[in-house]
């Protein structure tokens, strides 16, 4: 039958989606970019669960047993199910790995921002900057209630006041947009199907552009956001490793774990912030192809799983009603 065929589509459109998300990050708005990937992601890979749940049912409902408690004709389901029983038992396996990955994952964000929110209470004073005594050159923003900026000596010193100004903006903005929330749905998504690794990735970059735009409107100088990024990189990659510091922390390098592994994307982002502005007037100016292709991507990924569904379903009532 189609459904089998159309079952296995929402499994292959990651694919498209993984090649396309670093173009859409370096050419998109990096808000627009954001939100249309981390929304890509989260929707492709639930349907890419609901496509394995239906020919893992479509296995199970050939058993004598579900037969019988169903009230259907498992002759007739089998006559009409091209869904092999092994294909049934690999995408049930699929599912149950993809589920248990996707609820691991959540767990550790959900840890990582509780234990990010009582590191935020617990640091002194009460405002949103928080300066620490440390050598090593460091800044980032602490998620909670409220969120801080946590710079250290180290950085302040390895900045001068233009660039300081800069990199509190550029940390202001990770926690007044929320993007800690983008990141964790991104990877939440990457794990649940691996696929989607370069979407999570790109938008760790858009957030971190999202931010440089934000503090270049708020300083009102490109060149010293720039500037204070370059700096600021320099300063780390010769600092020896920092305290192991919760997911959800974001910074004016990127991610936490290691400050060479934003090497990459950070010349990138001094490139964007030298070159000429584009200008964006959002919702007027909207890139109409870039969202064109994502909507096609990811409304045939729905179609496909909607249709195999349906199909799923009139074959059990008509094996119902025999």
């Amino acid at each position: 039958m189609v459904w089998h065929l159309l079952a296995y589509l929402p499994l292959l459109f990651p694919l498209p989606a993984a090649l396309a998300a670093r173009p859409l990050a370096e050419r998109l708005e990096p808000r627009l970019a954001t939100w249309l990937l981390t929304g890509s992601a989260l929707a492709l890979a639930a349907l890419g669960c609901a496509a394995l749940g239906v020919l893992a049912v479509a296995g199970a409902v050939r058993i004598p047993l579900a037969g019988l408690l169903g009230g259907w004709s498992v002759g007739t389901v089998r006559a009409g199910d091209t869904v092999s029983a092994s294909e049934a038992a690999i995408a049930g396996v699929v599912l149950t790995v993809a589920a248990v990955a996707g609820v691991r994952m959540l767990w550790r964000r959900v840890r990582a921002l509780v234990a990010t929110v009582f590191e935020a209470a617990c640091l002194p004073g009460s405002g949103q900057l928080v300066v620490v005594e440390d050598a090593a050159p460091d800044a980032y923003a602490l998620p909670g209630l409220p969120g801080r900026v946590v710079v250290s000596t180290g950085m302040l010193d390895a900045l001068d006041d233009a660039d300081r100004q800069a990199m509190i903006a550029h940390e202001r903005a990770h926690l007044a947009c929320h993007h800690y929330a983008f990141v964790a749905v991104a990877q939440l998504a990457a794990a649940v199907n691996p696929l989607l690794r370069p979407v999570a990735a790109a938008v760790t970059y858009t957030i971190e552009r999202w931010a440089d735009e934000r503090a270049a409107t708020e300083c009102g100088n490109r060149r010293q956001v720039a500037r204070a990024v370059g700096k600021a990189a320099m300063a780390t990659a010769h600092s020896r490793s920092r305290r192991r510091l919760p997911e959800t922390v974001l910074g004016l390098l990127g991610r936490r774990r290691n400050p060479l592994a934003a090497a990459g994307p950070v010349p990138r982002r001094v490139a964007a912030l030298l070159a000429e502005p584009r200008v964006y007037s959002l919702p007027l100016n909207l890139p109409l192809l870039p969202l064109a292709g994502v909507a096609a991507v990811v409304g045939s990924s729905a179609l496909c799983a909607f249709a195999a569904a349906h199909d799923l379903h009139v074959l059990l009532e008509v094996a119902g009603a025999r």
